[in-house]
This record gives structure tokens, C-alpha cells and sequence, in this order.
């Protein structure tokens, strides 16, 4: 397959049922009709689901990371679905 940008070769790779065409030389991404829908669905989805239950009992245990100063615990970039993408 030739990318219809650049006419350069096409790979295609599958991630959560979705094929994506990716050019090796423009690296340009293409899908097929309907992916998209398919990948904001698969986004709403991801962002909606519920926040985890806070801990049961009053204090961290010993050892657990705690909201002091110093270290980056509790700090997680929210990942979007570009990322989800083409993560190994």
C-alpha cells in the first residue's frame, strides 16, 4: 500500500481492534472509515471510568507514599489515547 501523501510505503498496526496505517517515510496516520468514532469512544470510555475507592482506615500504612514534600508519588500524567496508541 503507498501513503497518499507522499506515495511512501504503508505499515498497518492493530492496537484495541483498530487498524491504523502509518506511512514509514512522512509518517503520516490513517484510518479507516468509522476508526475514529471507534477511538473517541474507546476515549470517553477510558477517562469516564470510576476513580479508585479511597483507603479504608485512617492513615497510610507504613512504607506507603504520602502527600509530604519531596519524591513525585501521586503525580501520573493523564494519558491520552494517542499515547494508548502506539505504547508497547
Amino acid at each position: 500500500m503507498q501513503c497518499p501523501k507522499c506515495r511512501g510505503n504503508m505499515r498497518t498496526y492493530e492496537r484495541n481492534g483498530v487498524h491504523i496505517e502509518q506511512c514509514d517515510n512522512c509518517r503520516g496516520i490513517f484510518l479507516d472509515y468509522g476508526e475514529l468514532e471507534t477511538l473517541t469512544r474507546m476515549e470517553t470510555q477510558f477517562h469516564a471510568a470510576p476513580p479508585p475507592p479511597p483507603p479504608v482506615h485512617g492513615g497510610p500504612a507504613w512504607g506507603a507514599p504520602h502527600g509530604g514534600h519531596g519524591g513525585h508519588y501521586g503525580h501520573h500524567r493523564q494519558r491520552s489515547w494517542v499515547g494508548m496508541l502506539f505504547s508497547t
